[in-house]
């Protein structure tokens, strides 16, 4: 007999711990996310404890990057919450939605580089801009465009954003590339080298029609774009599992509207067989 999966809470955390655990996925939001939105948005998790995969939802938001500090911060309030809920670090999975994905790359990255005890057996990133010197320059593009009202507002936001942290990337390139997941221009591997031998998942969902319909964007110009240079560098560092996974007509988010920048482009039954492979 299962026993009741285990429900806590936290300041900045939600951990469900089920009963069999066998593996168990740490999950960070969006930029303006937070554990609330994750739940609502990410229908894939629900009753997902119950094929044994336990998980902990994060509202560590607001951030395209993670200081060194940050990591440390992170890895040490992971571990502590680890050992205060005794739970088990085989078949530990990190993901993330939009700037949560950039900072899984760069937290899990960091966990295996320097050998912390929490150690990622996979990670998996939705949708995110893992490039900021790209994210940079396309939103300079949609305020020049001025297609979108959204977008223009959002291109200024993440302009201030950057210029304020860490400089525009014409006069502060290395910040850039020491900040970023990916750097396409320089093909910066620093922050993914550590990546090619877990297992790693880059989904987006490319839908052309929508993008050029409501925002005037091409291909060059999405998070895709930056996920497919991310994934192909790494497979040029030899990793063996990874997998750069397009998917079409999925982008709907839990008020119905259809957007490909959405949580739910992640299938479950695919993710829980790859959890748990």
């Amino acid at each position: 007999k299962i026993e009741e999966n285990l429900v806590t809470k936290g300041e900045n955390y939600e951990l469900k711990i089920a009963a069999n655990q066998k593996a168990i996925l740490i999950l960070f939001p969006c930029f303006p996310c937070n554990i609330e939105n994750t739940k609502n948005e990410a229908v894939f998790l629900k009753d997902i404890e119950n094929e044994g995969i336990s998980i902990l939802l994060l509202n560590f938001n607001k951030k395209l990057f993670l200081s060194e500090s940050d990591k440390i911060d992170y890895s040490n309030f992971l571990n502590n919450l680890f050992d205060k809920y005794k739970i088990s670090k085989k078949n530990i999975f990190i993901g993330g939605f939009s700037s949560g994905g950039n900072i899984s790359i760069l937290l899990s990255n960091h966990l295996l580089k320097t050998k912390n005890n929490i150690q990622p057996k996979g990670i998996f990133v939705v949708d995110s801009p893992l490039d900021l010197e790209r994210l940079y320059i396309n939103a300079k593009s949609d305020i020049t465009k001025n297609f979108n009202k959204e977008a223009v507002e959002e291109g200024n936001f993440i302009i201030e954003l950057l210029e304020s942290e860490i400089g525009n990337p014409t006069e502060n390139f290395e910040n850039y590339i020491e900040k970023s997941p990916y750097l396409i221009s320089s093909n910066s591997i620093n922050n993914i080298e550590n990546l090619k031998n877990i297992k790693t998942r880059f989904y987006c969902e490319p839908d052309l029609e929508w993008q050029l319909k409501y925002k005037n964007r091409k291909y060059e110009e999405l998070n895709a774009f930056q996920i497919e240079k991310t994934y192909h560098s790494l497979i040029n560092l030899n990793s063996k599992n990874s997998e750069f996974i397009k998917t079409k007509n999925r982008g709907v988010r839990a008020n119905g509207e259809k957007h490909p920048h959405s949580w739910n482009i992640v299938e479950r039954e695919s993710l829980i067989k790859w959890v748990l492979k």
